[in-house]
């Protein structure tokens, strides 16, 4: 099939060679769509980089490479950012940076529909870069965009004057929709877009044998008969990894795989040992996504007690696998603990999690009952629901 539509997605959320699980979800998403074959999909993923590039950022800068990627031309140019401090210029950076390759890729083949993959910086971002092109666009939330910008006022207004020139706004759960309408975004143009799933990675497994073989992969000692739960995500404190650490000394059989990188990582070991837990919390890192689906799938729980959130990846895919889950109410958690089948809803206290595991741990769930909660979420699904949603958006044009 030859794609009769273009779309344009930028987002600075998006794998790169540096990071190569940073945003996958968008680039599962897009790569998805562009396997239709019905939409053509171009995504531009602006790095920031400060004007002398220290650290870490040199190796960023080195990894600002496009190419083809998933079936996908993804064009990476460089903004300029000031780390910690220059969150409001960001959007003017951005389009300073990107707006003369869109113009070009515009130029050379128009897009119809042009679209953010995370609403700040790149919502008023696309904002500018839309109006420059007269073609219709599109923003859409996952979470911490609403959860974290909303709550600055120089990004709230960029974001509410993006979404009042918008053709459609997306929110990935209901909830997110609700926090959105909270903050002033035009209710009336929300639409709801799920997250996808992989179905032939993540789904149910033999426990024990999974188990065995995940502690071989890692040369982690995993209890045979012992309990074993996950947390998955960056290890920052908006995802309450020590609320788990700090549950442990209540669960005195079980082991806790963390997986993620991120900023806490130190401190997060230094109250495993002065909890005397140490030798029971196993640091994975960051992993393949094939190799998520070993982990979820040898656990007795998958454990997320996330101040806030859109509806996480993890737990969806942690349910496709048959484990069940112990979140906090954030965001969408709801839409998929509809019942204490899927697992449970608690407060973000430690004792209230060891209550939980230990409730689980007691009445396990069929592991075919708990997948069939994420029945619904396929990138194939996916697509096709974003492929609509775009025509809508051309169509509206």
């Amino acid at each position: 099939m030859i794609a009769s539509r273009r779309v344009l997605s930028l987002s600075t959320l998006y794998p790169n060679a540096l990071s190569p699980r940073f945003g996958t979800f968008v680039a599962r998403s897009l790569e998805a769509l562009a396997a239709r074959g019905d939409w053509d999909v171009t995504v531009v993923n602006p790095i920031g980089i400060p004007p002398i590039a220290f650290g870490p950022y040199r190796a960023l800068r080195d990894a600002a490479l496009d190419g083809v990627e998933g079936g996908v031309q993804v064009y990476r140019p460089r903004f300029t950012l000031i780390p910690r401090v220059g969150g409001r210029f960001n959007p003017g950076a951005i389009v300073r940076a990107a707006l003369p390759l869109v113009r070009r890729l515009h130029a050379e083949k128009p897009f119809d529909v042009i679209d953010a993959q995370f609403f700040y910086p790149d919502g008023p971002a696309i904002a500018r870069i839309a109006a420059a092109l007269n073609v219709p666009y599109s923003i859409k939330a996952r979470g911490a965009d609403i959860s974290f910008w909303g709550r600055k006022p120089y990004a709230l207004r960029m974001m509410r004057e993006a979404a009042d020139g918008a053709t459609g706004l997306l929110a990935v759960s209901r909830a997110l929709a609700d926090d959105m309408a909270t903050i002033g975004l035009p209710s009336d143009r929300m639409s709801l877009h799920y997250t996808g799933l992989d179905r032939t990675l993540f789904h149910p497994r033999n426990r024990a044998e999974t188990r065995r073989h995940l502690a071989s992969l890692h040369g982690t000692a995993l209890p045979a008969s012992g309990r074993l739960l996950a947390t998955v995500g960056a290890l920052i404190p908006r995802k309450g990894q020590a609320y788990v650490i700090r549950a442990l000394p209540d669960l005195p059989d079980a082991h806790l795989l963390l997986v993620g990188k991120g900023q806490d990582e130190s401190l997060l070991r230094d109250l495993a040992k002065e909890l005397g837990v140490a030798e029971r919390v196993h640091f994975l890192g960051s992993l393949d996504h094939t190799a998520l689906p070993l982990v979820l799938a040898a656990c007795d729980a998958m454990v997320l007690p996330s101040a806030s959130e859109g509806l996480a990846n993890a737990w969806v895919e942690a349910l496709a696998c048959g484990t069940p889950l112990v979140i906090t109410e954030a965001g969408g958690a709801r839409e998929l603990v509809k019942d204490d089948s899927a697992g449970l809803i608690v407060p973000r206290d430690s004792r209230a999690i060891a209550a939980a595991v230990r409730d689980l741990l007691s009445s396990p769930r069929d592991p075919a009952v708990v997948a069939a909660h994420a029945a619904p979420f396929s990138w194939e699904n996916n697509a096709a629901a974003l492929a609509a949603w775009y025509e809508s958006l051309a169509g509206a044009h």
